[in-house]
């Protein structure tokens, strides 16, 4: 495209105000409306001088041919007839996660867009931070060799929802995160999940998840509504190195440490063997110096430049797909008693990938 991406936001509740922000500061954009069904609030949102409009009707905002892509922030339940309708009208569409309210509806969105060649990309921030970016480096250039378990602790106090469980609320941060970090190839294939209501809130406050991925490797995820304190780390370990991500940590949100534990040479004697059968390896610790952006204008620039470029972006309907696979699986897992569940396998399938190329 010659001209700016125009784009107009469709919600102007929590998260809308910050799409709009992002999507003005971005230069490759030009921000067309704010929609919502509450003209004053969305009025609110922009202030008495903007020279964005606001308009109250979806309709009206597809029907405008200035209108190349759409931002949505609105409920869960909503995501798969406003998605649906942006994709029908030609527009290209970045949504908040979750994709949709379940496995079945998110993959009528995935389809309709391979179908019409339309960018559908998850707004999944955490991806898009430095830090995650940087940890995608490392574990997918093999620098930290590879890949032997994976722990992240993401828990908080409040806010309890209504609507879904501790793991359909905060999981899938955690979920994205592994997707966009892990080696192509490597996906989940069973889940076994636990929780508990301690304060009878009528759904799991606390969540455990166990996955399971494809080489074998076991990942780990602790969510929690009632902690005092807020945690959000997580640790990858490797076969050379481990990584340490503390996203609250702003002076050292990551650290590269060459410590770890080594199986002792086959080489060695079978007394030797029965001395020290591992060995610990007790290197360095390097904290590589970080910029600090906002996530969100990341995604914001991913989003544009998969619209001009043609191309798919990292956190694209598929990886929203396969976060919705997780978390189905993970609940009927935990309806049964926290049992191993196969998760649907939800990769791009190879006649979308000939069909692009």
């Amino acid at each position: 495209m010659d001209q700016p991406i125009g784009v107009a936001v469709i919600g102007a509740g929590y998260w809308g105000p910050n799409l709009v922000r992002n999507a003005q500061a971005t230069p490759a954009m030009t921000l067309r409306y704010l929609c919502d069904l509450d003209t004053d609030k969305a009025h609110r949102v922009l202030g008495g001088y903007s020279t964005v409009r606001v308009s109250g009707s979806l309709e009206e905002v597809l029907a405008d041919p200035a209108v190349d892509a759409v931002a949505i922030a609105t409920p869960a339940a909503t995501h798969l007839p406003v998605a649906m309708a942006a994709l029908r009208a030609g527009k290209h569409v970045l949504v908040e996660k979750p994709l949709a309210a379940n496995y079945a509806d998110g993959h009528r969105l995935v389809r309709e867009a391979e179908e019409r060649g339309l960018t559908l990309m998850l707004d999944h921030t955490f991806c898009y931070t430095p830090a995650v970016q940087h940890l995608r480096h490392l574990v997918r250039s093999g620098e930290i060799g590879t890949v032997q378990y994976l722990d992240s602790v993401r828990v908080n106090l409040g806010l309890v929802q209504p609507d879904v469980d501790v793991l359909w609320d905060l999981a899938p941060h955690d979920l994205s995160i592994f997707d966009a970090i892990l080696p192509d190839g490597v996906h989940v294939t069973r889940v076994a999940a636990h929780g508990s209501d301690p304060i009878g809130a009528g759904r799991a406050c606390i969540g455990h998840l166990t996955l399971e991925l494809s080489d074998g490797v076991l990942a780990h995820v602790h969510v929690n509504w009632l902690s005092p304190t807020k945690i959000r780390t997580m640790i990858v370990g490797g076969s050379r190195r481990t990584v340490v991500w503390d996203d609250l940590n702003i002076v050292q949100r990551i650290s590269v440490h060459d410590r770890g534990a080594d199986l002792t040479p086959a080489d060695l004697g079978e007394a030797e063997r029965r001395q020290a059968i591992i060995s610990y390896r007790r290197g360095e610790t390097v904290a590589p110096a970080l910029p600090e952006r906002e996530a969100l204008r990341g995604v914001m620039a991913e989003f544009a430049a998969s619209i001009t470029e043609k191309r798919a972006p990292l956190t694209d309907g598929w990886s929203g797909l396969r976060v919705l696979a997780i978390l189905e699986a993970a609940s009927a897992s935990l309806a049964g008693g926290g049992e191993f569940v196969r998760v649907r396998d939800a990769r791009r399938p190879a006649e979308w990938e000939e069909a692009v190329a």
